[in-house]
Order: structure tokens, then C-alpha cells, then sequence
């Protein structure tokens, strides 16, 4: 190969090389041939959700046979903390992780960085004083989520002319979901004094929880119009507690729910659930995508949206006989 194109080359790799992180505070190791090895620390399996998420990105590494290292963090940031560091030390080629809560990762983020191991933030993101220390995020819009949810209700009960009172069951204390789908909520509900925000138990994400919770309030509030559950499991355990108090969900207590899983769609078609915000888990073709181009040295985007809409009665028989989880 002639000198000046052996030179072009070189500088070309090396272009492509820098490039992957748009702040270009990331060291990635060159490309290599050969099999790529991801670890990736899942939060836990508390839900249908989770486990349909979990479901799609080990399906989609064995299509693409990408060696995955997987670990559950059991909702605790410390296990969390302690599989990415496993994951350094086996020296992967790429972290991916979706964060338990939002703060408490750059330490060991460091340790990545230092290594030369590119990180990728699945479903959640974090909090960091550092926006180097991960390279891309892949996930839903949890703001825009909970906004949507504060829209449709405005619109249901535009012409009350007395308060509307709202019941908000909140998901994992910390968590990004949590966190930025309440910020969104009350957002999306703006100024207008008629939407009061009475209580805001915690649910934890959980269907048994969102049930204990929602009984829990009905013993003190009982002027309820709305329930906006940050999850379908938590909404459907509210559900149990509505009919319970001899209450009739999604007509004297209209609700509200996020996720979009099979049996918060059958709840819309039933008439019990009156709105359902999607946030899609089915993220796995897209997480390989990127992490292969991040492997091969290509420029890769600081955040990947993932495709959602929403359901209303009217439209969800369209999509629920192809809803898997």
C-alpha cells in the first residue's frame, strides 16, 4: 500500500475511532474482531414489564450472538454497584446497565471510564455531576409520559366546575421513572387550581403494593375523581381497592396508567382503566444496534428514543391481541 494512502487510513481509523462519544470525554478501546462480551445488570423482575424488557435484550444478543453477561441487581443499587465492577474486572467490552435509582454511580463509572469500557444507560438514566461517564442512553421519555397523563386528564374534566381531586401512586423512591414522570404530571397540569393533587402514596411499581397503597387512601379520602398510577401494575392493584370500597374504577374513579402491558390493555377494553401512556420495554434489537456500532468505533447518538404511543377504549382492541406481555 502506497505511504500516502497507508496514512489515510490510519488518520481515517483513528476519526472514526474518536468519535464515538459526542462530548469526546469517552475512551473507547479500538475495534476488534472477534465476539463482543456486554455485562448488563438488569434492576430486578418485579413486573411483566421488566421481564418482557429483560426477554428482548436476551433474545436479541442470541440473534445477534453477542456474548452477554447478565446480572440481576435485586432493586439495590449496592448489587448494582458491585456488577458493574464485576463486569471491569472481567474486562467486557461494553457496561449496560438500567440504574435502580438515579445517584450513587459515578464512582464506579470512573472505574469504567478508567478502563476504557464504554457504559450504555438502558430504560433509566442518572444523575451525574460527570455526563462523560457514559457514552448513550436508550429508553422511553418518562417526562413526556407523565405530561400525557396530566393532558388527557385536563381534557376528561375540562368543563368541572369544581375540583378535581387526583390521586398519584408513585413508583420506586428515586428511580428516573418516579422522578420524572411526577415532574411531568404535574407539568402537563400546568397552573389551573381545580386539579389538587391529594395524596401520593408510594406503590413501589408493584401490583400487591399499588393495592395496599390505594386502600390505604380510601380509608381518608373519599371525594376521588382520578387515580394516575405511574405503572399499569400499581393502577391495576388500585383497581382491587377501588371495587373493594364498592367503587366502580373508570367510571367513579376515572384512571390513569403507564406501560401499556397486556392486562392494563385488557383493563382499558374492560372500561376499568380510562387511558394508557406506552413505554415500550421491547428495546433489544435497538440496544444491539448501538452497542455494535460503539464496538466497531462508529459515532454513536448521546440518547436513542424508543418508539411509544398511547391507548384510549376506542383504539386498544386494535393491539391487544399482539401484546406479549
Amino acid at each position: 500500500m502506497p505511504v500516502r494512502r497507508r496514512l489515510l487510513v490510519c488518520l481515517l481509523t483513528a476519526l472514526a475511532l474518536a468519535g464515538c462519544g459526542q462530548d469526546g470525554n469517552v475512551q473507547v478501546r479500538p475495534a476488534r474482531t472477534g465476539q463482543i462480551t456486554v455485562g448488563f445488570s438488569q434492576i430486578g423482575e418485579s413486573s411483566r414489564w421488566r421481564a418482557a424488557n429483560t426477554k428482548s435484550i436476551k433474545n436479541s444478543f442470541g440473534i445477534e450472538n453477542v456474548r452477554l453477561i447478565f446480572a440481576v441487581a435485586g432493586l439495590s443499587r449496592d448489587k448494582q454497584v458491585a456488577d458493574i465492577q464485576r463486569f471491569i474486572h472481567d474486562k467486557v467490552d461494553v457496561i449496560a446497565f438500567s440504574p435502580v435509582v438515579e445517584t450513587g454511580y459515578d464512582d464506579v463509572l470512573r472505574q469504567a471510564k478508567a478502563a476504557g469500557i464504554p457504559v450504555i444507560l438502558t430504560d433509566r438514566v442518572i444523575k451525574t455531576a460527570d455526563p462523560g461517564l457514559y457514552l448513550s442512553s436508550i429508553g422511553s421519555n418518562f417526562t413526556a409520559e407523565g405530561s400525557s397523563a396530566a393532558v388527557w386528564v385536563k381534557g376528561e374534566f375540562r368543563n368541572s366546575q369544581k375540583p378535581v381531586n387526583i390521586v398519584e401512586l408513585e413508583g420506586t423512591a428515586g428511580s428516573a421513572p418516579a422522578v420524572q414522570r411526577k415532574a411531568g404530571f404535574r407539568e402537563g397540569l400546568g397552573d389551573d387550581e381545580r386539579f389538587r393533587i391529594v395524596a401520593t402514596p408510594n406503590g413501589n411499581f408493584s401490583r400487591s403494593e399499588g393495592e395496599a397503597a390505594m386502600k390505604t387512601v380510601l380509608k381518608t379520602q373519599h371525594d376521588i375523581d382520578v387515580v394516575f398510577a405511574q405503572n399499569d401494575d400499581m393502577g391495576i392493584g388500585a383497581l382491587t381497592a377501588i371495587q373493594a370500597a364498592g367503587k366502580r374504577p373508570g367510571k367513579d374513579i376515572k384512571v390513569v396508567t403507564i406501560d401499556a402491558i397486556h392486562d392494563g390493555l385488557t383493563a382499558l377494553a374492560e372500561g376499568k382503566i380510562n387511558y394508557v401512556v406506552e413505554c415500550n420495554p421491547l428495546i433489544g434489537p435497538q440496544l444491539v444496534a448501538l452497542i455494535k456500532d460503539v464496538y466497531l468505533g462508529i459515532r454513536v447518538p448521546r440518547r436513542v428514543d424508543t418508539d411509544e404511543t398511547v391507548f384510549f377504549p376506542e383504539n386498544v382492541r386494535d393491539y391487544i391481541n399482539d401484546r406479549e406481555y
